[in-house]
């Protein structure tokens, strides 16, 4: 990697921001999309009240991104900083928010661990995903706890016929994934390996710990999935398991993870239907070198239903439960083994009344550790003709503390839990508007609020976890998206304001600015070529202040048949130095090549 003492953000014009799926047939398609996770009910995109993405296999196949967390990190209102290259520890920021303040979902199941609060996405094979919904803004009135920024539900993929891939790029980087199902997605099982040799993750600004040798990967994952009829219903299952082998300078990290579910789902008559769904994660992190291994476990019941009360409006309904469970040991023997359940029960009202869209959702979850919590939220939205659409909401959330914020030891006394800690509280304000713009472009532009009370931060004596005041959060996102002939493109581009409500200092490692800049080209034989800009502003870490940067990224796909593609991705193409993370490294200027098969 070349040193660049010029790395500052385009401000206005990454502001602006694009970014683009060169290879999409129709880049603002977003609005023809169905989703799910923002209410529970099944409804079009352009109908949510809430701030929605959706990404679907072809979106995730044209982003030729790397991995899950490279792709995320496209997405507006997300932040993705990590401790070195792929397969290092990620933490996400949604909308300003901690990394523990977005759920993550799994085919329907909770995969944030109970015992840090959080889903490492660095282990989840992107090849194996169909399609992933991001739900922006709280969501505990639906899905509980954790839901303060937003849902990121990943849904894993039934392959309907044989599909493949081999990889290859810098640093030593290799790996494949294959797969097969039944037609129709009856039954499919895929599996892959992934190795990376790495680069030196840390840096001479790393105050902890420097060694600049190679900090490599690996990664092995097996997924399944099935369904079958039983009269009206249909009975399914899916799981996917992980083991991800991450260095680091002391050493290296084991980190198995997880998860699976079966379900049953179908009409009980008239209007109604429901989902009944158990599901299971399991996350456990071995790191010899620091004697350290940490675990947890999560069973859960799902059983929603929906009752359709007219052509556009739906009730939905439910109940869960979970039961946690985690546990540290470190160099003399167990640290601490705990466990606690949940139960809460939900309904979500979704009417119409002429051009105006209404909704209403409650939940109650009863804790065995911090009792009975309710959250509520509601929306509201209006429709103009020729598709101009203003939309407003409001919401709370609440998270109950992590099993580590309440318990861990810490690190020779610093660093330690508290298990006098208290849930932490929050609400968001939200308004949004879309538009057609004319030809085939789409604009969508949100602005947002949000209180979080009782925050939980390391600060206290010896950086004990403690309660704090408030975090306050403000934000705005656009996106543009359209096509002509042959070019396409995607605007998209954030500011977010997040700070200490007490000390108005700002929350570490989430930039104020942040975009990408992007224009694409679609050959008539079916290749394609595009080039992307990002920018991200300032942000604050411990102790400094990491600048802004710029990087320029080359992305493109060729056909060598109906089944056979090559891909590849040019990344970092004037090999700036710049880190998401004081004392760590990225990737320099690096290439991704793709062959990717798919059964006609």
């Amino acid at each position: 990697m070349s040193s660049s003492p010029r790395i500052t953000l385009l401000s206005a014009a990454v502001l602006a921001a694009v970014s683009l799926h060169a290879s999409a047939e129709d880049a603002p398609s977003w609005l023809d999309r169905v989703q799910v996770t923002g209410s529970r009910i099944e409804q079009p995109v352009e109908r949510a009240l809430q701030s929605v993405s959706v990404l679907t296999r072809a979106d995730i196949e044209a982003s030729r991104a790397a991995d899950v967390s490279d792709l995320l990190a496209q997405q507006a209102g997300v932040d993705l900083v990590r401790t070195g290259g792929s397969g290092s520890q990620n933490s996400l920021f949604l909308r300003g928010g901690n990394a523990n303040h977005t759920l993550v979902l799994v085919d329907g199941v909770r995969v944030n661990s109970a015992s840090q609060g959080i889903f490492d996405l660095a282990h989840l094979p992107l090849a194996a995903i169909e399609r992933i919904e991001i739900v922006r803004g709280p969501r505990a009135a639906v899905w509980g706890s954790d839901a303060i920024a937003g849902v990121i539900h990943i849904f894993t993929r039934a392959p309907d016929g044989a599909h493949g891939e081999i990889r290859a790029g810098s640093y030593g980087r290799a790996g494949f994934d294959a797969g097969f199902g039944t037609e129709g997605g009856g039954f499919g099982l895929s599996a892959g390996y992934d190795r990376l040799d790495g680069f030196s993750a840390t840096n001479p600004g790393n105050v902890w710990s420097y060694d600049p040798d190679r900090d490599g990967y690996r990664n092995r994952h097996v997924a399944l999935q099935g369904k079958t009829l039983l009269g009206e219903q249909t009975l399914s299952f899916s799981g996917i398991a992980t083991r991800g082998e991450t260095e680091f300078d002391q050493g290296r990290t084991r980190a198995d993870n997880h998860s699976g579910s079966a379900g049953l789902t179908g009409p009980l008559g008239g209007r109604w239907t429901h989902e009944l769904r158990i599901g299971r994660s399991y996350e456990k992190l071995d790191t010899p070198a620091y004697g350290n291994v940490i675990g947890s476990r999560r069973e859960s019941l799902d059983w929603a239903h929906t009752v359709r009360t007219g052509a556009a409006g739906a009730v939905a309904f439910g109940v869960n439960a979970a039961r946690e469970q985690a546990y540290s040991l470190g160099w003399d023997g167990p640290e601490f083994r705990e466990s606690r359940r949940n139960s809460g029960v939900f309904a979500v009202w979704n009417g119409q009344w002429q051009s105006q869209q209404f909704e209403l959702a409650t939940r109650w979850d009863d804790n065995s550790q911090f009792g009975l919590h309710r959250t509520a939220s509601a929306g509201w939205a209006r429709q103009w003709d020729g598709g101009r659409r203003l939309r407003a909401s409001w919401g709370q959330g609440f998270r109950a503390p992590n099993f580590n914020e309440l318990y861990y030891p810490g690190f020779f006394g610093l660093y330690a839990g508290n298990p006098d800690l208290q849930p932490e509280r929050a609400q968001t304000t939200e308004i949004g508007y879309e538009s057609p713009l004319g030809g085939n472009s789409q604009l969508r532009l949100s602005a947002y609020r949000s209180r979080v009370s009782d925050l939980i931060s390391f600060a206290g004596t010896d950086s004990q976890a403690i309660n704090i005041a408030q975090a306050r959060i403000n934000g705005t996102e656009a996106e543009l998206a359209g096509a002509a002939g042959v070019w396409q493109w995607r605007a998209q581009g954030t500011w977010t304001r997040a700070v200490d409500g007490v000390s108005g200092e700002p929350l570490l490692r989430r930039p104020k600015l942040k975009g990408l800049l992007a224009a694409g080209y679609r050959f008539a034989g079916g290749g394609d070529l595009g080039l992307e800009l990002s920018g991200y502003g300032k942000r604050a870490d411990i102790g400094t202040q990491l600048p802004g940067f710029a990087r320029l990224d080359l992305t493109g796909a060729w056909p060598l048949s109906p089944a056979w593609r090559l891909e590849a991705r040019l990344e970092n193409l004037f090999d700036r130095d710049y880190e998401l993370l004081d004392g760590y490294n990225t990737p320099g200027r690096s290439i991704l090549l793709r062959l990717r098969h798919q059964s006609p």
